[in-house]
């Protein structure tokens, strides 16, 4: 198939199971079990950045220096987007205590997780994107750690709507709507990206930034909040079991 048909596939894939698997999490899922799926996102996304994604930028470009310093930058370009509340999710206990009602501040912060996964679900479609367009079996990967991380983001998200005081029936609507923006951004990204292949090994970079970011700034400060040793030693056997995931993956798709 053409990067533009594999492109549409694990994007409607990451968007659809990410939301359906997240519907199933805040549904059934007991409290305790978020963590354990967080940890092993971190594992499938640092396993696809240092396994997959970097090696490959760095096969399809004659200048590593110059991948380094976009992985560098787009690092710091992450954090400034935090700082804007573009990039990362508010939660609802962020919004307390800051002088306004406490009503106000879920309204607000519905809002902002709505347009906040809306522009991370984009970035998402172009990762993928970039992935493919390099390389059949990376998209594959990067597409599997999207999903990976995305389950425990979206079931994150759903509380939180359901929080700002939203029903549930508008919440799980809500999610799904912002989950169409992964197969935009796809979709924009692979057709532009075709006739711009010296900027894919770039983009590889940006990408594998953006995944280091969520991983090691969003959701590993998430575990040191849990010290407890029997949890910390079942987060290090999952974060092992999602490197060992996409390694695993790494190897069925090469034969």
């Amino acid at each position: 198939m053409t990067p533009l048909m594999n492109t549409v596939i694990a994007s409607l894939a990451a968007g659809s199971l990410s939301v359906v698997c997240a519907v199933i999490v805040v549904l059934t899922a007991r409290p305790t079990w978020v963590p354990l799926l967080v940890s092993y996102a971190i594992g499938a996304l640092l396993g696809a950045v240092f396994l997959e994604i970097l090696p490959h930028a760095f096969t399809l470009s004659h200048n590593a220096d110059l991948v380094s310093m976009t992985v560098l930058a787009g690092i710091l370009l992450f954090f400034l987007l935090e700082k804007l509340v573009l990039w990362r999710h508010v939660h609802a206990h962020d919004m307390e205590d800051h002088g306004h009602s406490l009503h106000e501040g879920h309204q607000r912060t519905g809002a902002m997780v709505v347009v906040g996964d809306s522009v991370h679900n984009f970035v998402d479609g172009i990762i993928i994107a970039a992935a493919f367009v390099a390389n059949t079996q990376l998209g594959i990967v990067t597409a599997l750690a999207i999903i990976a991380h995305e389950i425990p983001q979206e079931a994150g998200d759903v509380l939180v709507l359901l929080h700002s005081g939203l029903s549930r029936r508008k919440a799980l609507m809500f999610n799904l709507l912002t989950s169409v923006a992964t197969l935009f951004g796809g979709v924009f990204a692979c057709l532009a990206l075709q006739s711009l292949q010296h900027a894919v090994p770039y983009l590889l970079a940006l990408a594998a930034s953006s995944m280091i970011y969520v991983a090691v700034a969003d959701l590993i400060p998430g575990l040191h909040r849990r010290i407890d040793f029997k949890e910390s030693v079942w987060q290090v056997i999952l974060i092992s079991l999602g490197v060992a995931s996409i390694h695993w993956m790494h190897l069925i798709v090469q034969e």
